[in-house]
């Protein structure tokens, strides 16, 4: 298992779209992604496992981890971790059945108290969003800075940043106590598999005089 420290790069499926899926995930992972998360909510099981089986590969490959987003099953296949939001299952039961070994996330909007339950059923992080405003989720109830200084005088495990994040905004986070950035537009919407290990560079040097 990686630090958990770092970018984690969330993947989305009409940006990676075309054949871009792997060449972009791999770009991301030369430029320092510490953790990629694969997000499909498609019903193509066959596809899905093709996808997530070659991204496993490829994390391996590059010394990171893999995050299956809303799928134990798909997770448990794979061995790998798994994120759950707060209407896709039990983070205790995902526990329970990828082992203390795995990294399991949990979604906690912009609530203390969720975080608190997901820490108690087993997280090994803690995801808090929107902060700014974010694409993939433009309704999600918004967080601040502050909650996050808050989760990490609260929390042991690491915190997690997610909406709407950009090279100009990201370090104020990093600052006020994210261990990671999750990014999904402002890397996967790159017009080249360079330019996207180019940001994941730019995001990955945030870190560089904190780590």
């Amino acid at each position: 298992m990686s630090s958990l420290r770092g970018l984690y790069a969330i993947t989305d499926s009409l940006l990676l779209a075309e054949g871009r899926l792997i060449p972009y995930v791999d770009a991301a992972l030369k430029g320092g992604a510490r953790l990629i998360q694969y997000r499909d909510k498609s019903h193509d099981g066959a596809r899905r496992w093709d996808e997530a089986q070659a991204l496993s590969e490829l994390c391996t490959r590059h010394g990171a981890d893999l995050i299956i987003n809303d799928d134990l099953d798909l997770a448990v296949r794979l061995g790998v971790g798994l994120h759950l939001g707060q209407e896709d299952g039990s983070l205790a039961e995902a526990r329970k059945q990828l082992g203390q070994a795995a990294i399991v996330g949990g979604t906690c909007h912009a609530q203390l108290a969720l975080a608190e339950r997901a820490v108690q059923e087993g997280a090994s992080y803690i995801a808090f969003g929107r902060f700014f405003n974010s694409n993939t989720k433009p309704d999600a109830p918004a967080a601040t800075p502050e909650l996050l200084t808050e989760a990490q005088r609260r929390f042991t495990v690491p915190v997690c940043a997610i909406g709407g994040i950009t090279l100009g905004n990201a370090a104020s986070l990093i600052e006020r106590g994210a261990s990671l950035i999750a990014v999904i537009h402002a890397l996967f919407s790159a017009p080249s598999a360079e330019e996207v290990e180019r940001r994941a560079q730019a995001f990955s040097a945030l870190f560089n005089p904190i780590l």
